[in-house]
């Protein structure tokens, strides 16, 4: 059997430079593979913006480099796209790690998220974090992007993309990890998800709040070591 393939995926509003501290971990043990989401990282809209067709990419990308199978980790949103496509096309994924993944949608909770991304608030509030985006999505305009964003966040409340119902489906191995000091992921509704998954465990990062550049990244490859 030769080296296992591993794709990582980032989360709503990132892009594929920030796997690049968790690439260089796995580096040793896995051929590290990387993407940007449409209208992420400078790639150009599609024309949706939504869970599916973002699962449809990575089908693509798995597709384009020959790869049978993959093993998928996923930052928040990423983690959403992952158990997604394992739902979706089963024989493609060998198994799924999430860090930060919300699971549950609710027209509230969408809601609460998609007022988070309004560019006037995050210019005025955090400067520094609205420079970098911009800087992040270049030549695609941050207002685009957070638009975009948070119609999905409103649709997803709408009609969430993965019901309990779906989650029961997922057949491949399922590692749910969530910092305890995340405050838009709650320890509950990752352990309620892991619980209906039927091949699934559930693990904390203690200390840990949501941002990805705040995970101990030695620790989290040390994780995903241990499940894979």
């Amino acid at each position: 059997m030769g080296i296992k393939n591993i794709l990582l995926l980032h989360g709503a509003i990132g892009a594929k430079d920030q796997m690049l501290p968790l690439a260089e971990e796995l580096k040793d043990k896995y051929k590290v593979h990387l993407l940007n989401f449409s209208g992420h990282g400078g790639n150009n809209f599609s024309c949706s913006f939504s869970i599916g067709k973002f699962a449809e990419e990575v089908l693509k990308y798995l597709e384009e480099n020959k790869l049978e199978k993959a093993a998928i980790f996923g930052y928040s949103m990423g983690g959403y796209v992952a158990l997604y496509l394992a739902f979706k096309y089963p024989e493609r994924v060998e198994s799924v790690f999430t860090l930060a993944t919300k699971m549950q949608w609710t027209p509230d909770i969408a809601a609460k998220e998609s007022r988070m991304l309004d560019v006037d608030i995050l210019k005025e509030k955090v400067p520094a974090f609205a420079e970098i985006l911009k800087q992040r999505h270049t030549p695609n305009k941050l207002e685009e992007v957070l638009s975009k964003t948070a119609e999905m966040l409103q649709g997803m409340g709408q009609n969430p993309p993965l019901s309990s119902e779906f989650l029961k489906q997922i057949t491949c191995p399922v590692c749910i990890a969530i910092g305890e000091k995340d405050q838009m992921v709650s320890v509950e509704e990752s352990l309620q998800a892991s619980l209906l998954i039927p091949n699934s465990t559930c693990i904390p990062f203690p200390e840990t709040p949501h941002p990805i550049e705040k995970v101990d990244i030695q620790k989290l490859a040390s994780e995903i070591k241990a499940f894979i």
